[in-house]
This record gives structure tokens, C-alpha cells and sequence, in this order.
């Protein structure tokens, strides 16, 4: 692969490795993750897995992760 950017079509990425650890009963619409190479991740959604992949670094990813646990995303839910 030339070059991993925000926005590539997930497929670029191949098949194997995506996991979907926040599937959550909503009929089949996940999050999929995978880790690359280099450290990053990125992200697809699993009912559309030819759509874009989003790239995030470590450090966004840990934050991210951080501040969930914490309760600073709580307001994202209904």
C-alpha cells in the first residue's frame, strides 16, 4: 500500500484484521476497528465497509479512549 490517509476507501485496507469491539445490538451498524502498521487506527462503519476509513494516531485513539471512560463523551448519549 502507497499511502494510508484519512478518507481512503477502507477496502485499501484490506479485509482481514477489522474487529468490532462496539457492536451493540442495533442490527448489524457498527463501528469496525483495525490497528496498522504504523500504530494508528482506523475506523469504518461495519455497513459500509467499502466506504471511507477514518485514520486516527495512538495519541488521538488514547484520548479518545481516556476521556469515554471518564464520562466526557456521556454526552453523546440519548
Amino acid at each position: 500500500m502507497d499511502r494510508i490517509y484519512n478518507g481512503m476507501p477502507a477496502t485499501q485496507l484490506g479485509s482481514k484484521g477489522w474487529r468490532k469491539p462496539w457492536s451493540g445490538g442495533n442490527g448489524g451498524s457498527c463501528v469496525e476497528a483495525m490497528r496498522l502498521g504504523d500504530g494508528r487506527v482506523a475506523l469504518r462503519q461495519s455497513n459500509d465497509p467499502d466506504g471511507p476509513a477514518l485514520i486516527y494516531s495512538p495519541h488521538e485513539i488514547e484520548g479518545f479512549i481516556r476521556a469515554a471512560k471518564s464520562g466526557e463523551a456521556d454526552f453523546l448519549l440519548v
